[in-house]
C-alpha cells in the first residue's frame, strides 16, 4: 500500500483533532502525517502496519506514533460482512508538534517532551496504568471545550513524557529512503500485491517486474526501502494471519498452515517459531487459557 501524505483536516477553530470513531478500521490508506498520533482501539480485531512492523491489534491497544511514521490498522474480513454484528470503536488524537507554539518545546520547563517526540518516531505500544488513565483523559477530552482541551492535551502529553510503561514496535525504523513520491508509489504496488495473494505462491519474477525492476535488483531495493529481506515481509504477513486464526481456534493448525500461504507443515512451524518464539500449540494454548 502506497505510503500517502496525509493531510490531517484540522477545523480552523481547534488547533488539534480528538474524535471517537465507531466505524471499523478499513486501512485502504498505509498514510504518513506531520502531526503526532494517539490510537486507543476499544473494541476491534484485526491486523496493523506501523513503519516496517506487521502485527495484530486487539481490543485496549493504545499506540502513540510520532511524526511521519507511516501505519494502517484493517479489521479482520468479518467486520465487513453484511450482516455482521461485530462491534468497533477507537478514539484518534491528532497534534503538530508546535501546535502549542514554535517556541514551547524550547521552554526549560518542556526538556522532556522533544525527547518523547523523537522515541514516538519508531511507535509506542502504551501499557499499564499509563493506557488506562490516557484513556480516561481521551474520553474527557472529547467532550471538552475552550482551554479544557489544551490542558487535557497537556496532561495527555505529560503521562506519556513520565512513564516507562509502553513498547517500541519498530525500532530502527527510518521513513527517510521515502522522500521520492514514485517510490511511495512503487512500494504501494508492491504492499498490495502482497496483502491480496499472500496464501498464494508468491514469485519473485513476478514482483520485480510489477515493481519494474531485475529480480536482484528487487531484492537489493526492497531490503534499503524497508530494512528487511522481501521473503520476510512476506513471511510476517502470513504469520499475522496465521496468528489471528489461531486465537479464534476455528480451524485445524494444518489448515491455518495451507490457508496462510505455507506449503508443508515442517515450514509452517519453522517460520512461525522463528518470528513469534513459539510453536503454534503453544500460542493457541495461552489465549484459551
Amino acid at each position: 500500500m502506497k505510503a500517502h501524505f496525509h493531510k490531517v483536516p484540522i477545523e480552523p477553530a481547534k488547533s488539534f483533532i480528538i474524535r471517537f470513531d465507531p466505524k471499523p478500521l478499513t486501512g485502504n490508506l498505509w498514510h504518513y502525517h506531520p502531526e503526532l498520533e494517539l490510537h486507543y482501539i476499544i473494541k476491534g480485531e484485526g491486523t496493523q502496519y506501523i513503519g516496517d512492523n506487521v502485527s495484530n491489534f486487539s481490543d485496549g491497544q493504545m499506540v502513540f506514533l510520532g511524526q511521519n511514521l507511516p501505519h494502517a490498522w484493517r479489521c479482520k474480513e468479518e467486520y465487513f460482512d453484511k450482516d455482521s454484528t461485530l462491534q468497533t470503536a477507537t478514539y484518534v488524537l491528532q497534534f503538530h508538534p508546535t501546535c502549542f507554539g514554535p517556541e514551547f518545546l524550547n521552554l526549560p520547563e518542556a526538556d522532556s517532551i522533544p525527547v518523547l517526540f523523537e522515541k514516538a518516531k519508531q511507535g509506542l505500544l502504551i501499557t499499564g496504568d499509563t493506557k488506562l488513565k490516557i484513556a480516561e483523559l481521551l474520553q474527557e477530552l472529547e467532550q471538552a471545550v475552550s482551554i479544557k482541551r489544551l490542558i487535557l492535551l497537556l496532561e495527555i502529553i505529560k503521562t506519556l513524557a513520565e512513564t516507562e510503561e509502553y513498547d517500541t514496535i519498530s525500532p530502527g525504523y527510518a521513513y527517510s529512503h521515502l522522500s521520492n513520491l514514485s517510490e511511495m508509489h512503487r512500494l504501494e504496488k508492491i504492499y498490495s500485491y502482497v496483502l491480496a495473494n499472500y496464501s498464494n505462491e508468491i514469485n519473485l519474477s513476478d514482483i520485480a517486474d510489477l515493481a519494474n525492476l531485475s529480480p536482484s535488483a528487487f531484492c537489493r531495493y526492497f531490503k534499503t526501502m524497508t530494512n528487511k529481506t522481501f521473503f520476510e515481509f512476506v513471511i510476517e504477513i502470513r504469520i499475522s494471519n496465521a496468528c489471528r486464526a489461531l486465537k479464534e481456534n476455528k480451524q485445524s493448525t494444518q489448515m491455518i498452515c495451507y490457508e496462510c500461504g505455507f506449503n508443508t507443515l515442517s515450514n509452517f512451524y519453522r517460520h512461525f517459531n522463528k518470528v513469534t518464539g513459539m510453536t503454534p500449540f503453544a500460542y493457541k494454548k495461552q489465549y484459551q487459557l
